[in-house]
């Protein structure tokens, strides 16, 4: 054995003896975890999944660490031991839109890692109702997109549901051609779901100018109708090509590169103050002169950073409209919590929707 040989083996018996000693941590911190499990099941209505822990967690980790382990690679790797953590101490039930391998299955999955029970519906509408019957703990839906916009049907879901924001996901989308066609000139029709097949528009005009475009009800969907035909290709993701087994004939064909999902995570209960926190919020006006300006004063008064305004039609009235705004802070804020009750005092109706760490973080 030369010399440098010699040195690679002893470099990865170091190794070999960190990763035992890592197994050995990870089991003693289970041990602890099951002793926490113990512990919130001995006292009625406990927190199984204290999330503003989850994120201290996060937060503590990520802003001590010293390198040369990339400060980006550390939520990915402690939400899969995190997750398996919580799966020890009662299994965490997860509901997004499917199939799997959908962006709402990899959002679900970005934000509360492997270890979960995670079901499949076809409507957001649908998610709603099994969190509110408590057939999941959570559920995740799409609120808005980078490119297309708000994803309306979510906004209107809050105007009667009594659920809680609990977390943002914020998911790069990048978008790819599945086929098992040997080039772009054997493919006769192109299935993906809408708003997937209004981001890679561009794409399919210069690339697959005679190509016949199908509505398909998700992009998970579209590959496992393409599957068996040669002839046919979808708009889909990497991972749908992977569950799937459908080769990828071209990558990252969305037109914007910067394409992004935000996504919300509902439940019943929302968490508590993480110092990096939004609040959304859905209110209507009373009829005046300057009442929406009215509705805003408060915000500006008290230093808080609007960030987002929306309005839907009400419908229960014609020509009224319902605002849905994004603060940055938390009701626990004391300038939050004193504009937000000046506020109710503007608002013919008004509803926190809940207070949440934002997305985006490393």
């Amino acid at each position: 054995m030369d010399d440098i040989q010699k040195n690679l083996a002893d470099l990865r018996e170091k190794i070999d003896a960190i990763d035992d000693r890592l197994l050995e941590l990870l089991n003693e911190r289970a041990r602890y975890v099951l002793e926490v499990g113990r512990t919130k099941h001995s006292k009625p209505g406990a927190r199984f999944h204290v999330l503003e822990r989850e994120e201290s967690i996060y937060e503590r980790l990520t802003s001590s660490n010293p390198g040369p382990f990339p400060t980006q690679a550390i939520r990915p790797v402690f939400r899969e031991i995190i997750s398996a953590s919580l799966n020890m101490e009662k299994t965490m039930r997860v509901v997004c839109l499917g199939p799997e391998a959908t962006f709402s299955h990899m959002a679900a999955v970005q934000q509360f890692g492997q270890a979960i029970e995670l079901t499949h519906t076809v409507s957001i509408a649908d998610i709603f109702d099994e969190v509110e019957r408590g057939r999941a703990d959570y559920g995740v839906v799409p609120i808005e997109n980078s490119t297309e916009g708000v994803v309306n049907v979510t906004l209107d879901m809050f105007i009667d549901s009594p659920l809680q924001i609990c977390s943002e996901i914020l998911l790069q989308i990048s978008h790819s051609l599945l086929s098992n066609a040997v080039r772009l000139e054997d493919i006769r029709v192109v299935y993906s779901h809408p708003q997937a097949l209004a981001q890679c528009c561009q794409w399919l005009k210069k690339h697959l100018p005679g190509a016949a475009i199908e509505e398909a009800t998700s992009t998970a969907m579209a590959a496992m109708t393409v599957r068996d035909n040669p002839a046919a290709a979808a708009i889909a993701s990497r991972h749908a090509a992977r569950a799937h087994a459908i080769p990828v004939l071209m990558d990252r064909i969305e037109d914007n590169p910067y394409n992004s999902t935000r996504f919300w995570v509902i439940g019943i209960q929302g968490p508590g103050r993480t110092g990096q926190d939004k609040t959304s919020l859905m209110f209507s006006i009373k009829d005046g002169v300057g009442a929406l300006h009215n509705m805003l004063e408060p915000f500006g008064k008290h230093g808080i950073n609007l960030t987002k305004i929306e309005s839907r039609p009400s419908r229960t009235k014609p020509w009224e409209y319902i605002f849905f705004i994004d603060i940055a802070g938390h009701t626990q804020d004391a300038p939050v919590a004193s504009a937000l009750a000046e506020l109710s005092g503007h608002a013919a109706f008004m509803k926190v929707l809940g207070s949440y760490p934002r997305g985006g973080r490393r």
